[in-house]
């Protein structure tokens, strides 16, 4: 299978859903990107990076005139530490989208097995197909140690493949694709042969400003910061062809976040606005003006009514 477009809808069309399903900060949004071959989903080490279900697209076209369409959904870490609004929104997230897919792709650390990977394997449905994928494969220090313990996962679950591997590893993203294929019904494709995401540009904005966000805070920032898109406007230019203008919010909930995000003279905060910048131009190939600000929301993330106008379901 290759990535070679094509003008002409080929012979036979395959196209299904995958959901990655897992805790928090297994690798899923990484494991996502790849799969699809380009950035989509943000991803850091800070716990609860992925907030919504975000689908990825791969369409494969074969020499034999087969084209599959790979549609992956992206979900957040199931919760099982807090019980706040928001996090009732990201575990009703994680069980709207294990619903009606083709085929599930069960993402734990390889020779790991955790409280809260239990928790989330009790959730998948024993009527769909489960893929173990074993990531972080090039973590694992004795491989030795990789045979009894996908024998113990054997005894977990009735699991349909095992799959250890990484996915930073371009081969296992092959492989992985592989091994998904043969889950994928003959139907009509649901996209575009080019289409990545059912994203907007405006929500992959939102979201490359919070990965900045995340990534440049550390653990100091508590995970319920979130970011808003109060602007986001495409301009016709004559210098750059085509613009646009974002202006985001930052809203965190105390004051001491609100400092810590600014920095000492505002060099925090105009350093995530340019590291986030230049990533949106790469992505949507044009010129971005970016204007960030920080607010004070507190308590946001235990208010549904809050929860909601942020934009999660």
């Amino acid at each position: 299978m290759n990535d070679t477009p094509t003008d002409s809808i080929p012979d036979r069309q395959y196209c299904g859903l995958i959901a990655i399903v897992g805790r928090p900060n297994v690798g899923k949004s990484t494991l996502l990107n790849a799969l699809v071959g380009q950035k989509i989903s943000i991803t850091s080490r800070k716990a609860q990076t992925t907030r919504h279900r975000i689908t990825g697209i791969r369409t494969l076209v074969d020499g034999e005139n087969t084209g599959r369409q790979f549609i992956f959904v992206d979900t957040p870490g199931f919760q099982t530490q807090h019980t706040a609004a928001l996090n009732k929104s990201l575990n009703k997230t994680v069980m709207g989208a294990i619903e009606g897919v083709d085929v599930i792709l069960f993402v734990v650390e390889a020779g790991k097995f955790t409280l809260a990977d239990a928790k989330v394997l009790s959730l998948l449905s024993k009527n769909i197909p489960v893929i173990l994928v074993a990531n972080k494969l090039d973590n694992l220090h004795r491989r030795a140690e990789l045979a009894p313990w996908l024998r113990e996962m054997q005894g977990r679950f009735a699991f349909s493949e095992f799959v250890p591997m990484s996915a930073k590893n371009p081969q296992d993203i092959q492989r992985l694709l592989t091994i998904c294929s043969p889950y994928l019904p003959e139907q009509p494709w649901w996209h575009d042969a080019d289409e990545l995401t059912d994203r907007s540009e405006k929500f992959l904005a939102g979201e490359i400003v919070r990965e900045k966000l995340f990534r440049l805070t550390g653990d100091e920032l508590p995970y319920t910061s979130t970011v808003v898109i109060d602007l986001f406007k495409e301009e016709k230019s004559r210098q750059y062809g085509r613009m646009v203008r974002i202006a985001a919010t930052i809203v965190v909930e105390r004051d001491s976040h609100k400092a810590m995000i600014i920095g000492d003279s505002g060099s925090r905060l105009k350093r995530i606005g340019t590291e986030a910048r230049v990533e949106l131009e790469k992505l949507m190939d044009c010129k971005v003006f970016l204007e960030l600000w920080v607010k004070v929301r507190s308590g946001w993330a235990d208010d549904e009514t809050h929860v909601r106008s942020f934009g999660y379901e």
